[in-house]
């Protein structure tokens, strides 16, 4: 059976990037042969985020009670990326970013067929490369570079492209429930939150491609991170 895999995530959450890699081991573990299709959809953690951004200290200092607080939870976030393979340069990010354009590119990805190492290239230039997310001629070059068609980025950025389908899948989002990232959905039956360890993400998987158990409701339904059950 094949399986498909919804994630909801923002582009400036460290840990939607620690969740793609476990993800990622997650179906790699599965040894099941089905194929997975992976897409990706919006969630703003800053919907009224100005189109310029924010100075990140600034900002940061502001929402967690103190820059300390703030080093400390990145101090956190770097470890736990540095097990996945990934490098968080919290000393190269200067502000942040608004996440709108950027999630217009990953819906320009989907249609394109290139969504996965988009959403990759976007994550990395913004947590290891430090670069300027609000700008647009950088987002194009980062996703120019991940495979998408320069012009045809140049063209979105420059109109309103894709806009409806951020907002829808925004929309849906928030019918699901989803109040934080990443959250992920498999075969619209099995929901699991957070960054979960690539065991937990496999037994979801496996949960998901079987029929739903006689006497459990249909639905979208949970995964114990503990047990690996489903819960509804």
């Amino acid at each position: 059976m094949a399986i498909t895999v919804d994630v909801f995530s923002d582009l400036i959450c460290p840990w939607c990037y620690i969740g793609k890699r476990r993800l990622e081991k997650g179906i790699g573990l599965l040894g099941r042969g089905e194929p997975v299709s992976v897409r990706w959809h919006p969630f703003q953690l800053n919907p009224d985020m100005p189109p310029e951004g924010k100075d990140r200290k600034e900002y940061r200092s502001a929402k967690f009670g103190s820059w300390e607080r703030s080093q400390a939870m990145d101090a956190d976030v770097t470890r736990a990326g540095r097990g996945e393979g990934i490098t968080f340069d919290y000393e190269k990010v200067a502000r942040t970013p608004n996440t709108l354009d950027s999630h217009r590119l990953v819906w320009l990805a989907g249609e394109r067929g290139v969504q996965g190492a988009v959403v990759e290239a976007l994550f990395k230039a913004y947590f290891t490369d430090g670069r300027d997310m609000n700008d647009r001629a950088t987002l194009a070059e980062v996703a120019a570079g991940a495979g998408l068609d320069r012009a045809e980025v140049d063209a979105l950025l420059a109109g309103d492209a894709g806009l409806d389908a951020v907002r829808a899948g925004e929309r849906e989002g928030r019918r699901l429930g989803v109040t934080g990232v990443p959250f992920v959905v498999i075969n619209g039956s099995v929901a699991i939150s957070g960054a979960q360890t690539p065991e937990t993400f496999r037994a979801a998987l496996e949960q998901a491609a079987g029929a739903v158990p006689a006497g459990e409701p249909a639905g979208v339904c949970g995964i114990d991170p503990a047990s690996g059950k489903r819960t509804c």
